[in-house]
């Protein structure tokens, strides 16, 4: 399922009859609860307004997916469940058939998005937790993607800072549980992937690579970022292994493992592109989170989206 825009299947429009059987006005349109058989195989049953689904409904899809839920003039529209055919599931609000507002996303890798929607997008401020290690990322999303202020959360540590299209960017810090921070800054950095061909460039991509300054005792963090504390420098200590699933910043942090199938890969090369997702209806996959190892301070924040569409609606 693809949570970032893509077109769901449409609905039997209101002049595609089929079988039905329920109340009527007097003149005549579907009025009231009733059920009806459309003619691509598709079955609803609940409310009508002069002929069109509006109020509670049930809509099941031959496909296998589902939506228990409000509509409004034959648009999904308030409260409502999509179940898809690949068993993920979306609870919450709709506006003119797209999620919209408040609502959790549950991933077929058991991974969970909890937070706000625009337009059929994470767009606001979300929780994002990956099931297979317990990591989250909270912080603020936009058109789907992973940016602003955010807290990425692991079992013994955390980074604080900002990120910019799926990538942490800027200053920042580590918090070990140990009883430290780690305050740098995340640079950007080209680096040269090869060649495909002999007569194509060399590609160049661009990484965060996590320089390390300073080392404080435990301070309040807010999403402002506020100025830090006076600390203590860190001779010696200018580039450190970045990101969470390598060796921690500071030695007394015990190495993270790989993290778990979810939203972006933080640290491992993509496998695939990050932005490109099918339509509905089409092949169902899942969003990989993952981390690798870190040697000497350079980290690959690539993301690896799976494909996952949403099923035809």
């Amino acid at each position: 399922m693809s949570d970032l825009g893509s077109e769901e299947l449409e609905e039997e429009g209101e002049n595609d009859l089929g079988e039905y059987e329920g109340e009527r006005n007097d003149a005549g349109e579907r009025h009231g609860h009733g059920r009806a058989r459309l003619p691509n195989g598709d079955v609803y049953e609940g409310n009508y307004e002069h002929g069109k689904r509006h109020g509670q409904g049930t809509y099941k899809f031959k496909n296998g997916a589902r939506y228990v839920g409000e509509y409004f003039k034959n648009k999904k529209h308030g409260q409502g469940t999509f179940i898809y055919p690949d068993g993920s599931k979306y609870e919450g609000e709709w506006v003119d058939d797209l999620r919209h507002g408040h609502g959790i996303y549950y991933y077929i890798n058991n991974d969970t998005y909890t937070g706000d929607w625009f337009a059929h997008q994470r767009h606001g401020q979300g929780t994002y937790i990956y099931a297979e290690t317990g990591s989250k990322y909270v912080g603020t999303w936009v058109n789907g993607q992973q940016e602003g202020a955010a807290e990425l959360i692991h079992l013994n540590h955390r980074y604080q800072g900002k990120f910019l299209n799926k990538n942490p960017v800027g200053p920042g810090k580590y918090v070990f549980d140990i009883g430290c921070e780690q305050h740098g800054e995340y640079q950007l950095t080209d680096v040269e992937r090869g060649e495909e061909e002999e007569e194509e460039e060399a590609l160049v991509t661009t990484i965060p690579k996590w320089k390390a300054t300073k080392i404080t005792e435990l301070a309040l963090w807010t999403p402002t970022l506020a100025e830090e504390q006076p600390s203590v420098d860190v001779p010696g200590q200018e580039e450190v292994p970045g990101m969470e699933g390598g060796e921690e910043p500071v030695e007394e942090a015990q190495a993270l493992t790989d993290g778990s199938d979810g939203e972006n890969e933080f640290m491992r090369a993509s496998e695939e592109d990050p932005d490109a997702f099918r339509e509905e209806g089409s092949e169902y996959g899942r969003e990989d989170f993952r981390y690798d190892n870190i040697d000497q301070g350079n980290a690959s924040f690539e993301e690896d989206e799976s494909r996952q569409s949403d099923p035809p609606d």
